[in-house]
């Protein structure tokens, strides 16, 4: 099997709590769709149990809102898994709501806050050598 890698592109205009919450809730759903990405469990000098982290990293990469929707056209064509963090997910606390907002927009016109996507590792470099370090 291929090594599989992951990286969250989030838009660079984001206030920084925004950021975080949008890098969380798209890294939450990646181990979920991928729990072969979390390595296993760590134990401390005392003995304590940890729940084990990704050994390979996240990079976080920035992009503009244009250009995440241009990597989500290609991404929705190439062998990889995406999840996306629409605009819609940070305008209301009540998932019902901002799941009846997604559905009124169309994917090409989804304003984007961030997309994680995971894949082949080569792959995945290749697709996203562009893209700068989140800062």
């Amino acid at each position: 099997m291929k090594e599989e890698r992951c990286v969250l592109i989030i838009n660079p205009s984001l206030a920084p709590g925004k950021t975080a919450n949008a890098a969380a809730v798209m890294a939450l759903t990646v181990g979920q769709r991928h729990p072969h990405l979390v390595g296993p469990a760590l134990t401390d000098g005392s003995g304590l149990s940890w729940p084990g982290l990704i050994p390979t990293g996240i990079p976080v990469l920035s992009a503009t809102p244009a250009v995440l929707s241009t990597l989500l056209s290609s991404v929705l064509s190439q062998n990889f898994d995406v999840v996306i963090f629409p605009e819609q997910g940070q305008m209301t606390t009540d998932y019902a709501a901002f799941s009846a907002a997604v559905a009124e927009v169309t994917t090409d016109a989804l304003p984007l806050l961030g997309i994680a996507v995971t894949g082949e590792k080569k792959a995945l470099r290749k697709f996203t050598a562009g893209l700068s370090l989140f800062a």
